[in-house]
């Protein structure tokens, strides 16, 4: 009896634990969905031009902007995080991630202020930038570090699926505002709503966070590396840090693919009506949910390596086809299921991903390791997948042109896997 209320009692903290750890997950992506969608009502407010496509790419190039700051974060703050302690690390993350989100809030429009407004839309979108540059590392660190032996996978995988909770909340935000404003409401300062939201909740995330234990696995080192340990110790593994930003490379493009990019995708490319496009990215979202743990607990049990090939191979031959049907034939059952089948494959090879990516990087600078082969991953593929998405269908003409970008993710993460699984130093690395 008492073993049994031992393992319960158990189990009850270690899913506290993650609820708490991934609370600021939680907060980063309801922000970076919500500037994806709204961001027609952005580039209006903030970045006036010319033409409806010019305003449209400099919002995106601001929200891109943010990834730049991420490789930043993810050396400085992880590096941080690695000497001091993945709770206490994890709150200042959260600090200056709120600072940014804020400040984007209360920013005045362009007929307010100016060029003063970009401005400091662009500030707002740098300081969240620069603390998810670690926070994803962090929790995905912590997670894997205060995981049930043989169940890192399946643990791991509740990072990314707290994230999916954040759009499945932000598109059901959207959804009851378009119900409940005129558009014209929306556009002037509606839009505002959501992020504002978002900023009532983050005394809520602190509290959560600050009740956060440190993980056993770190308290048990004797040593603490220094910030020039940490970049000695990075450079001389750059090969398994390059690999696994290509091998995140799939991820943040299906995600950004998926989510932050559908809603536009399918007002303005497939004249879909808003609540059809919230509804469809409300329904990815929760797909994603449901994925992401399940591809983290099958490779608990198969391994990484299969299931990681297996998905990112079946993107490399179905994103464009899947698109291609879509873009052929614009409705809301086609998106729908266009945009669950990329789910599918996003949450499974996720699922997988996030432990296989603890389990390369050297113990010591794992949080710092971790942070920047996401960040760097982001910062190139994923951060400007609406951009880049935008620029192709602009260019070629194609709607479903996305989709050889899809391809072109899912052919760098298939390389970099089987690079990694094939590296003797990782081989070892994984056995301990």
């Amino acid at each position: 009896m008492g073993s049994t209320q031992s393992v319960t009692a158990s189990a009850r903290s270690k899913a506290g634990a993650v609820f708490r750890v991934t609370s600021g997950n939680f907060l980063e992506q309801f922000d970076f969905f919500l500037f994806g969608f709204y961001a027609t009502y952005i580039a209006a407010a903030f970045f006036p031009a010319s033409s409806e496509f010019a305003s449209l790419m400099m919002t995106f190039a601001v929200f891109g902007a943010g990834f730049l700051m991420r490789p930043m974060g993810a050396v400085i703050l992880g590096a941080y995080i690695d000497d001091v302690g993945r709770r206490k690390g994890l709150i200042v993350t959260l600090s200056i991630m709120a600072s940014g989100t804020i400040l984007i809030v209360l920013v005045p429009g362009y007929e307010s202020i100016g060029l003063l407004a970009p401005a400091l839309v662009l500030i707002g979108r740098l300081l969240q930038g620069f603390s998810a540059g670690a926070e994803l590392g962090g929790v995905s660190v912590y997670l894997a570090e205060m995981a049930t032996p043989g169940k890192k996978g399946f643990f791991t995988s509740w990072q990314s699926a707290s994230q999916q909770v954040a759009i499945i909340v932000a598109a059901g935000l959207g959804f009851a505002l378009n119900q409940w404003m005129p558009s014209s409401m929306i556009a002037d300062w509606g839009w505002r709503v959501p992020f504002l939201i978002g900023c009532l909740i983050v005394p809520f995330i602190f509290v959560l966070r600050s009740k956060l234990e440190e993980t056993e696995e770190f308290s048990a080192r004797t040593h603490r590396p220094t910030m020039r340990e940490v970049f000695n110790t990075l450079m001389q593994n750059w090969g398994t840090v390059v690999a696994g930003m290509l091998m995140v490379a799939m991820t943040t493009t299906a995600f950004y693919l998926i989510t932050v990019y559908a809603p536009t995708f399918g007002k303005t490319v497939l004249n879909l009506s808003t609540a059809d496009a919230l509804m469809v990215t409300l329904l990815v979202g929760v797909s994603n949910f449901i994925w992401l743990p399940i591809g983290g607990a099958l490779s608990d049990r198969v391994g990484r390596r299969p299931v990681l090939v297996t998905m990112a191979a079946l993107a490399i031959v179905t994103s464009y086809p899947a698109l291609s049907f879509l873009a052929q034939a614009p409705s809301f059952s086609h998106m729908l299921e266009t945009l669950l089948w990329l789910s599918f494959l996003y949450g499974m090879y996720n699922g997988a991903m996030i432990a296989a990516l603890t389990e390369i990087m050297p113990v010591e600078v794992r949080v710092a390791g971790c942070s920047l082969a996401y960040s760097l991953a982001t910062a190139v593929f994923g951060g400007f997948t609406p951009a880049i998405s935008t620029a192709l269908i602009h260019l070629t003409g194609d709607k479903a042109a996305p989709g050889y970008w899809m391809s072109f993710a899912a052919v760098c993460a298939l390389s970099a896997t089987l690079f990694l699984y094939r590296s003797k130093a990782v081989q070892l690395r994984l056995a301990v």
